[in-house]
């Protein structure tokens, strides 16, 4: 990643969140409240957008105003995890080697999010589920880094966004499964495994998916 891109985190990282409320606002109204939130959308062959090929996506929001979600198998690889701390003048150590920086989505690749457990929360951050939240501050980064984030954390540079009824119509149209969010998956599988192993949750064989698709 090139300097411009981190100062763009560094500078817009604080704001992301309310950004992400503003592009995707979360009703108030529970009866409201999208059924995919907090679940996994797991990519179709016949989806046709080389964008989200075999990914896996975790839902952080869903309402009739559109949709919101990171990828989570897909790793980037032109930043690191302490490179991006240096970028961002956060002190990094080399145990942090083995946190991964994700491909969250095509939109706004500039900006970072952080899905964690919820043994760590901040007033910014947006509970997605009991187990699940999600904060877009550097203050995580630094907890991170300083060895007292959260025990789970997936950290990701962009986010996938759908308008009112577009990923409904993709649903509708077999380009993706829907699949309760395992965190399991998210956490403890490798990156490589996350896609075939979701699918799996489905009862589905992959080899059998270039035929037939359907919905969770």
């Amino acid at each position: 990643m090139g300097a411009g891109a981190a100062l763009e985190i560094a500078a817009n990282a604080r704001h992301a969140f309310v950004m992400a409320r503003e592009i995707i606002p979360r009703s108030s109204d529970p009866q409201e409240a999208g059924f995919l939130e907090g679940q996994f959308l797991i990519a179709m062959p016949m989806l046709g957008d080389p964008n989200f090929e075999r990914t896996v996506i975790y839902m952080c929001a869903h309402s009739p105003s559109g949709a919101m979600g990171l990828v989570v198998n897909r790793i980037a690889d032109h930043i690191t995890f302490p490179e991006l701390l240096r970028q961002l003048k956060i002190d990094d150590s080399p145990e942090l080697e083995n946190i991964r920086v994700h491909v969250g989505g095509p939109v706004e690749t500039g900006r970072g999010f952080v899905l964690h457990s919820t043994d760590y929360m901040q007033e910014s951050t947006l509970r997605i589920a009991d187990d699940l939240g999600l904060t877009a501050t550097v203050d995580i980064l630094k907890a991170i880094a300083e060895g007292h984030g959260p025990r789970h954390a997936l950290l990701a540079l962009g986010y996938a966004q759908w308008g009112p009824g577009q990923l409904e119509a993709e649903i509708q149209a077999n380009g993706w499964l829907h699949a309760d969010a395992g965190l399991d998956i998210l956490f403890k599988t490798e990156v490589k495994d996350r896609w075939p192993r979701a699918v799996s949750t489905l009862g589905f064989e992959v080899s059998r998916l270039s035929t037939q698709a359907g919905h969770a």
